[in-house]
């Protein structure tokens, strides 16, 4: 019997940590599904065709060295407006959240449109400059040249493209869960969303 938690929310809340530490705690298989978007997108840069590139995902290629560049994480938000896109990428999506033993996915349409009957669902989300911080923080950490402007300009971006393009727009699930990580620590967040589990599994 397959159990799912959907966790959705926008670039740097703290719901890819979060996902991790809830697959942790329960034992459940976590997909982030952010980086079969950083996958195609990759593949774009590389000269292919975002709706090819979709059509042939290889699970080989989550193990790219390259998808958390924010070169790639911007193509990834660009070809995540595709509608043949996303499309082609929900199969796998759909399969991997109803596996058993219970699955952890996150993602930005995963409670609203891949996974709506999932068990329990989660928006976490954080305003756009703590986001922002945090990113800047994690990129230059790994040696990028970018000024704390350019990320949240780059932030604020992603949330207007995500939040309003025509295809499953980024947007909490009615039934979700939000957990707002802005004055939260990363142990705070966690806690709260294995209660929100915990209280769906006991429910």
């Amino acid at each position: 019997m397959g159990f799912t938690i959907a966790i959705d929310g926008p670039a740097a809340a703290g719901k890819g940590t979060i996902s991790r530490a809830v697959s942790d705690h329960f034992g459940f298989a976590h997909l982030d599904t952010g980086l079969l978007y950083r996958v195609v997108g990759a593949r774009m840069l590389d000269g292919e065709d975002p709706v090819q590139a979709a059509l042939a995902l290889d699970v080989a290629d989550l193990g790219r060295d390259d998808l958390r560049t924010a070169e790639v994480a911007q193509a990834a938000s660009k070809v995540a407006v595709i509608a043949d896109v996303r499309a082609a990428l929900v199969d796998f999506q759909r399969a991997f959240a109803r596996r058993s033993g219970g699955a952890v996915v996150d993602g930005r349409d995963i409670g609203t449109v891949i996974c709506p009957e999932a068990e329990v669902k989660l928006y976490v989300t954080a305003s756009a400059e703590v986001r922002a911080t945090r990113r800047f923080h994690e990129l230059t950490g790994k040696g990028s040249v970018i000024t704390l402007a350019e990320v949240l300009e780059d932030v604020r971006a992603r949330d207007d493209r995500d939040m309003n393009r025509t295809e499953a727009p980024l947007r909490p699930a009615d039934d979700a869960v939000e957990i707002d990580t802005s004055s939260l620590s990363i142990k705070e967040a966690v806690a709260v969303a294995i209660a929100a589990v915990e209280a769906r599994r006991q429910g």
